[in-house]
């Protein structure tokens, strides 16, 4: 059971609205930038081993490569459609929010966490800072891995500006003197080869005690005079465009899918130019110039103060030798529930079900479970969704062989998983070529249903067991995200599992599942239904409570429901992970209405929705969900949500995926109404290493 929360910290009783009053929803594009303010600020905490706090600088730069190809793509879109509200005044208000963000990022990098590195002896040396012999191993570098690799364009009317790919690195040089054929063309574009490592480490030999890397920029812009024999480069800088990158495939049009989106994505590195980064010094006339080849305002101009891709760093904290300034390891507890020797995942889930808290309880027992469905001979059918698997999966071979081995085995592959589609497209081709049934969802929604069901023989029966789980089939992922999987051989459960894979597959019309929600079919209305229920209840004067944990809150009609809720008594806790429209602690609207963002070690991931509008134990629900409430996946998705039934399961959710949330003092953040988050504090409690502590007792 939920406690009613009356700590400290509890907002007062809701007043009365004002006459009229409507709640202004927040944005979303600025709460996403919001949310990566929160992951920056991380590399800021003293607390944080030194190269976990580059890592959260890299990390800001992954997000926001996405969040440009992707949300300020579309809502440059949305700015030249009247009705979508959205106005140039309002993208030109979202990029000052990125600049600054942007600013930030390189000020934290270039004054905190470089010179903290360096007092730990890991240093990046630039072409001034390196001694002679240093000079002469960079320039045999240069002159051996680099120099055969590059091929300078210098531009005119027989040579145009070159095609330049998404996020790729290159430079534009502006140059003196005549070329070969006594001309004076002023301009030249190097791209630079992704193979080609961006960090590279020095000799020790040429370090003196210290780990010394160099920029693999600043091997070419110390030698970028050689690529210009008889002429000088003037002025010169690094840029980087960032391209509107989401596939746009009409389903309705097409009558192979997976064709289309293999021609889609040779060219999905070439779209609309949205973003253009050039470094600080950059001459005004160079990056006027780019802004005008690549057709951008100035306002998505972004001079930055170093390396033009923070992101790249990666490959320097991959290098470093300190294991001190790093997290301490972590091992993932193998369940209790599983210890018992000589069993099968079959015999366990025949005695109850088995929840996994992951990372803190280890990803195997999945592995483990679809290992045993494939060696068991009395196994008949293996059906499961891939949205996110990786290039490289034991999960995906193991599908492979079950097929080999002659087992029914059904994939429901999500082609269109946003930079996943390549290698989601690999392993529909490979499971197809060894007589697996692969399908692609349903047209127009995205499978993001996460479930693997195995049928098995035993007697004259055939049973069913399933696997459900609020995050991905990637055990890589399993490490660093926090989730929830739930193996049971439920009747209920694994009968509704099985018609979600037929209405995929044959897209016939079925009743609706007795145990599973799902959308875009009865999700939404389910949860309006409950947050309408639990406002009754307070209205009423019974408990009344909702704790929701999720990645996003954006969807309108979940918002206002939870707002009426709050009008009417409810007490309301959000633990939102990234984007929230929803204002708390708005006078009359949003009083009784709390929200809070947990950044830490783990990229938190669960999706937990508990619910309860009265006294007894059966006036209260808790669901696992793959869904977030947003609209899209609400409505343009398929999704599930299942309640967790058994009493002992069902609290141990609440103690460990909710209750620790709602009282961290170390990693959370609360949202202020104005969309503003404050840090609760810089010490005392983190649900995250709480659970690390408690799960590595238990392997003692």
């Amino acid at each position: 059971m939920m406690s009613e929360d009356r700590s400290a910290g509890a907002t007062p009783a809701a007043g009365v609205p004002a006459a009229g009053a409507v709640l202004q929803l927040l944005n979303r594009e600025s709460a996403i930038l919001g949310f990566n303010r929160r992951v920056l600020a991380q590399a800021r905490r003293g607390d944080v081993p030194l190269l976990e706090r580059l890592r959260y600088i890299t990390i800001v730069s992954s997000n926001l490569d996405e969040f440009f190809e992707v949300r300020f793509a579309d809502y440059v879109e949305a700015s030249r459609t009247p009705r979508t509200g959205v106005t140039a005044a309002d993208v030109r208000a979202l990029s000052a929010e990125a600049h600054a963000l942007i600013d930030e990022q390189y000020r934290v990098f270039n004054e905190e966490v470089v010179p903290a590195l360096q007092s730990r002896g890991l240093t990046v040396l630039s072409h001034a800072e390196r001694n002679p012999a240093q000079r002469e191993w960079v320039a045999r570098f240069f002159e051996q891995q680099v120099r055969p690799l590059l091929m300078p364009v210098g531009l005119d009317p027989s040579h145009p500006f070159p095609q330049v790919a998404n996020k790729s690195l290159n430079f534009i040089c502006r140059l003196e003197g005549r070329d070969a054929f006594g001309r004076e063309n002023l301009i030249a574009i190097i791209k630079v080869p992704r193979a080609l490592p961006r960090v590279i480490r020095l000799p020790e030999a040429l370090s003196g005690g210290k780990q010394a890397y160099v920029l693999l920029t600043s091997v070419i812009r110390a030698h970028l005079g050689e690529l210009f024999p008889g002429r000088k480069a003037e002025s010169f800088s690094q840029f980087r465009v960032t391209r509107d990158s989401d596939l746009d495939v009409d389903e309705d049009e097409v009558t192979n899918l997976r064709q289309a989106l293999r021609t889609g994505l040779s060219t999905r590195h070439y779209g609309q130019a949205i973003r253009l980064e050039v470094v600080a010094t950059c001459p005004e006339e160079l990056a006027q110039f780019l802004l005008t080849q690549f057709g951008l305002p100035q306002d998505a101009l972004y001079r930055v103060n170093g390396n033009v891709n923070l992101g790249r760093l990666t490959q320097l904290i991959d290098q470093a030798v300190a294991d001190e300034l790093r997290f301490p390891p972590f091992e993932p507890a193998w369940p209790k529930a599983l210890l018992a020797p000589g069993r099968t995942m079959f015999d366990t889930l025949r005695q109850g079900d088995v929840l996994l808290h992951h990372p803190f309880e280890s990803f195997e027992p999945v592995v483990q479970f679809l290992r045993d469905a494939v060696h068991d001979p009395d196994v008949l059918a293996i059906k499961q969704t891939i949205y996110r698997t990786g290039a490289q999966s034991v999960l995906m071979e193991l599908l492979i062989e079950a097929a080999r081995r002659g087992k029914e085995v059904m994939c429901v592959v999500e082609l269109k998983a946003r930079f996943d589609e390549e290698a989601n497209i690999n392993w529909a081709e490979r499971l197809e070529a060894v007589g697996a049934q692969v399908v692609y969802g349903i047209v127009g929604l995205k499978t993001h249903a996460k479930l693997l069901l195995v049928t098995r023989r035993e007697g004259k029966k055939l049973q069913r067991y399933v696997h459900l789980s609020t995050g991905n089939y990637n055990p890589r992922t399993a490490r660093l995200y926090t989730d929830v999987g739930f193996l049971t051989a439920d009747p209920g459960l694994t009968q509704d599992a099985d018609a979600v894979f037929l209405q995929l597959a044959s897209q016939v019309k079925l009743k609706a599942p007795r145990h599973l929600v799902t959308a875009p079919f009865g999700l939404h209305r389910r949860l309006l239904a409950h947050i309408h229920q639990v406002g009754q209840a307070a209205a009423a004067g019974r408990p009344a409570r909702i704790v929701a944990k999720l990645n996003a809150l954006t969807d309108p009609a979940l918002i206002h429901a939870l707002v009426a809720a709050n009008q009417a008594g409810a007490q309301i806790d959000l633990i939102v992970r990234g984007a929230c429209m929803l204002p708390p602690g708005v006078a009359g609207l949003t009083e009784r209405i709390r929200v809070r963002s947990v950044v830490g070690r783990f990229l938190e991931h669960t999706r937990v929705l508990y619910f309860r509008w009265g006294e007894s134990e059966d006036d209260e629900v808790l669901y696992l969900s793959s869904a977030d409430w947003m609209t899209r996946n609400m409505l343009g998705r398929i999704e599930l949500a299942w309640p967790v039934r058994d009493a002992a399961l069902r609290q141990r959710v609440i103690d460990e995926c909710l209750v620790p949330y709602l009282h961290d003092t170390l990693d959370a953040w609360t949202q202020r109404p104005d969309g503003q988050y404050r840090r609760v504090a810089e010490q005392g409690i983190s649900a995250q290493q709480a659970l690390m502590r408690r799960y590595a007792a238990d392997k003692e």
